[in-house]
């Protein structure tokens, strides 16, 4: 007997099915930060090239730089589908995180199973308002870290994320 798929998915909905995460993106602070790096080190290569070309090899050479002026293009529209495919989602149970454009990673992060969470912000983070957060995890390569977050966010999650390690773990 065919029930249909909307009484199917109905039904699974109230036997407890998990609802689809609410995924939380990067701020744009991250894409700033990492297009004005991309920016600056293309710019430095090419002026080295073009100037070490141009003086050795004749000013035809020179124009050679450009290489790195296109890879600067191609780099910046790279760098936004790289940001754009970070994001997390919190469950009842574990931390979602999702990454990637060609190879796409998800790490599941289990409340129970962290041990340490920190908040780092480098000099350039804390010029843009950045902040990261490392979970470390009983097992090394599981360690998972998202990057860019806002400070205020970061923090907030170290504090609910310790919080419920430390409520996990204690049923162990």
């Amino acid at each position: 007997m065919d029930t249909g798929t909307s009484a199917g998915t109905g039904a699974g909905a109230a036997a407890g099915t998990p609802a689809e995460p609410e995924w939380v993106g990067l701020p744009g602070g991250l894409l700033s930060l990492r297009r004005l790096l991309l920016v600056l080190w293309m710019s430095v290569f090419a002026l080295v090239t073009g100037v070490v070309l141009g003086v050795w090899a004749g000013p035809g050479w020179a124009l050679l730089g450009l290489f790195w002026v296109a890879g600067a293009a191609v780099g910046w529209v790279l760098t936004a589908r790289n940001w754009r495919s970070w994001r997390y989602a919190e469950r009842a149970d574990d931390l979602l995180i999702s990454r990637g454009v060609l190879w796409h990673e998800q790490t599941v992060v289990p409340y129970g199973r962290m041990q340490l969470v920190e908040v780092t912000s480098g000099p350039l983070e804390r010029k843009f308002k950045l902040a990261s957060l490392q979970l470390h995890t009983a097992a090394a390569a599981t360690d998972a870290k998202i990057p860019g977050l806002d400070p205020a966010e970061a923090e907030r999650l170290r504090d609910r994320l310790t919080a419920l390690g430390e409520a996990r773990s204690a049923g162990l």
